[in-house]
């Protein structure tokens, strides 16, 4: 997953490549609007609205033509008509500084369910390669040292995500969000279910390991 950062600030610009990098995610920064506009596409940008050459609001605005990037608007303006005019100018998220990391990463891993869809048309054939495993996007077709695997909707869209994030942990919570869309005691039971399931047809050759407390990762 691909994070751009439109941040002026260095000292918050690299707190955020941080946080982001130790969180699977492939990070870059662009410091002004000149730049941004001009970037290459990610899959979600993060905006300060107050940049040096030019007003956030208008970076937003024009990032609205890539219907497959999630926008978060990310500044200190707290009022409500800021956050009203940094919506409606086309972000879909607007976060407040300061912040807690898990805040964001919720708030990035909402935006990433509600734009999974145009992300897949994208880019349809562009396979996913980690290892002896092969994920088509567009096809839906998962397989092993070339052998098929066949897997339900949701154990595909389980392993697709443990495989894209790999190999940094994924969280229980993070996983419940984006593949079933809800925290709930059963949606972890059954998790737990789709987990077994996804190892025994993956097999040893893409190990998908238990970090006890957090979640799961992809060790190919």
């Amino acid at each position: 997953m691909r994070i751009t950062i439109i941040e002026d600030d260095d000292r918050v610009a690299r707190a955020l490549m941080t946080v982001l990098t130790q969180s699977g995610f492939d990070v870059s920064r662009i410091a002004t609007a000149a730049e941004a506009v001009q970037a290459e596409p990610a899959d979600v940008v993060l905006v300060d609205l107050g940049l040096p050459d030019g007003d956030g609001l208008d970076v937003i605005r024009k990032l609205r033509d890539r219907p497959e990037t999630a926008v978060i608007a990310v500044t200190a303006r707290s009022e409500e008509h800021e956050r009203v005019r940094g919506l409606r100018a086309g972000a879909d998220d607007y976060i407040v500084k300061p912040f807690g990391v898990p805040e964001l990463l919720a708030r990035i891993d909402a935006v990433l369910r509600r734009t999974r869809v145009a992300r897949s048309l994208s880019h349809p054939d562009e396979p996913l390669v980690l290892g002896p495993l092969r994920i088509v996007l567009g096809t839906r077709e998962v397989s092993v040292d070339g052998v098929p695997m066949a897997l339900t909707r949701k154990e595909f869209e389980l392993l697709l995500l443990l495989a894209r994030r790999a190999p940094n942990v994924v969280s229980r919570e993070a996983i419940l969000d984006q593949v079933w869309g809800a925290a709930w005691e059963a949606s972890s039971r059954t998790l737990d279910t789709h987990i077994a399931a996804v190892r025994h047809k993956l097999g040893p050759a893409v190990p998908i390991r238990t970090v006890h407390g957090v979640g799961y990762r992809v060790q190919a």
